[in-house]
């Protein structure tokens, strides 16, 4: 459908926009008020929507929308799911405030909620997340988004375990704004490729959240909101049950299967303070295919290069095979039989980094950087993230908490320090120095590279790079997953 059309929309009803592959949409409030996903939308200015994007337009009290462009669907719903979807808002607002009024940080204190919002795949469970988070920002909550679906990347890419702190409402085009992500790199799409890693960066994530609570009442109040993976049998369904327990959530939210629901309410029944709720899904929910499902992924590792409304340059760098060294995590025996007891059989260790060649076999696949040093620190190693930077004169610091990132800490003012930036990417490069304020998340991993090209003969690897410049680290660790830039 082209050209501008108006829908005036009832208390209480939404409308579904599917926009197509090619063209993007605009859209604007004329009148009343009305949200996407939690996001109220400013009156009479364009919003501009992302081609491919499926957007839900909700009023509660009426508002006049205008569409501007070109959509593949669009229609009016008068049944959603909102009333309970807010009705379960209100019930966490209320245990933020009830955590909030202890005024403590501790462990035994009431904490906020910790939703885990859980579901087969398009059942709409960022879309509920979205919502949560934008709600309870509008409430003055500065809430914690934890993203363990490894198959989307909705907060960096696609292969990644992240949390960042909302302190905002969830910008409808720009998606999940980046203060001080957490970020570890799983390297794969699917959990079937080492369940096992998996889990080990569960853990190290809840145990960084932890160790960020416990020194800050404001964001254990808050609490988390978790999304997850689509796939809940088997594999899928245990490492679901793994999360509920490493982050200690006590609200479970079940979209769209009653024996899910049911399963869960059987084994989380001994733990009297974990609530299961179930919720319907939203009848606008769009099913994908395997198709459908890769090109979101190429197109959520293409943002990160190009930025979501293709604002950012990142440049193509060369550098020699020696200059670098490419690691996987996973693989391997952990020890030889002659080393085990009689009868046992060597296992394959989750966690072991082996160095493999560089070859062609890299050629298109996205590579993370890490911020180690030695190989052997590749899963040890946690550096401080990135964000807030400014210049600094270095005569002047004296907060023993600022870290100063430098390549000769004798000559600060002299070398160029760099900074790879998470999730907006990019490069910072100053000949002053960079000052990264405290209290920073921490990571496996800098940022992102794309290889392009493998000569062999030359032994030269180019790749993309969010921005010039040397990369943080000579360390690099592969997965599987791959990008087709078109």
């Amino acid at each position: 459908m082209a050209s501008s059309r108006q829908f005036k929309l009832a208390k209480e009803s939404e409308l579904r926009v599917e926009v197509g592959p090619d063209m993007p949409l605009r859209i604007r409030l004329l009148s009343g008020t009305a949200e996407i996903f939690g996001t109220e939308l400013p009156p009479s200015n364009w919003l501009s929507i992302s081609p491919r994007s499926k957007i839900a337009v909700f009023t509660w009290n009426g508002a006049t929308i205008e569409l501007d462009g070109i959509s593949e669907v669009e229609y009016v719903a008068d049944e959603t799911p909102m009333v309970s979807y807010v009705n379960v808002h209100a019930i966490l607002d209320a245990r933020r405030a009830q955590a909030k009024a202890s005024h403590s940080s501790n462990v035994d204190s009431p904490q906020g909620p910790r939703v885990i919002v859980v579901g087969p795949t398009d059942s709409g469970k960022s879309s509920l997340c979205k919502m949560l988070l934008s709600w309870a920002c509008k409430q003055g909550w500065k809430p914690t988004y934890v993203d363990l679906d490894i198959g989307q990347g909705y907060i960096t890419i696609p292969g990644c375990i992240a949390a960042t702190p909302v302190e905002m409402p969830i910008d409808a085009v720009e998606g999940i704004p980046l203060e001080m992500p957490i970020v570890y790199f799983y390297g794969h799409t699917s959990p079937t490729a080492n369940g096992d890693l998996y889990k080990v960066f569960v853990k190290e994530l809840a145990r960084t959240l932890e160790r960020q609570f416990s020194g800050n009442a404001e964001a254990r109040a808050a609490g988390m909101v978790i999304n997850t993976m689509g796939w809940v049998e088997g594999l899928g369904y245990e490492l679901l049950l793994n999360a509920i327990d490493t982050f200690n959530c006590d609200v479970v939210l079940v979209l769209g299967q009653e024996k899910l629901c049911s399963m869960l309410k059987e084994v989380l029944k001994t733990k009297p303070k974990v609530d299961v709720v179930k919720l319907h899904k939203s009848g606008g929910i769009v099913m994908r295919n395997q198709k459908v499902r890769q090109k979101a992924r190429s197109l959520k590792i293409r943002e990160y290069f190009y930025g979501p409304i293709n604002d950012l340059s990142p440049h193509s760098n060369i550098v020699n095979f020696s200059d670098i060294s490419v690691y996987r995590i996973g693989g391997g025996p952990q020890a030889p039989r002659s080393a085990l007891p009689i009868g046992a059989e060597p296992v394959a260790d989750p966690t072991r980094v082996v160095a493999i060649n560089i070859n062609r076999d890299l050629l298109h696949l996205v590579l993370a950087v890490s911020y180690a040093k030695e190989p052997d620190q590749i899963i040890s190693r946690l550096a401080f993230n990135f964000v807030v930077i400014q210049l600094y004169d270095p005569s002047s610091l004296s907060d023993e908490h600022v870290i100063v990132l430098s390549v000769d800490p004798q000559q600060q003012q002299d070398t160029s320090p760099l900074l790879l930036l998470e999730g907006r990417g990019g490069f910072i490069e100053d000949r002053m120095g960079v000052m990264v304020l405290a209290d920073l998340g921490v990571s496996n991993v800098a940022g992102y590279i794309y290889v392009t090209d493998i000569d062999v003969v030359r032994k030269k690897i180019t790749y993309l790079a969010p921005c010039p410049g040397e990369l943080p680290s000579k360390l690099l660790i592969v997965g599987t997953l791959t990008w087709l830039e078109g």
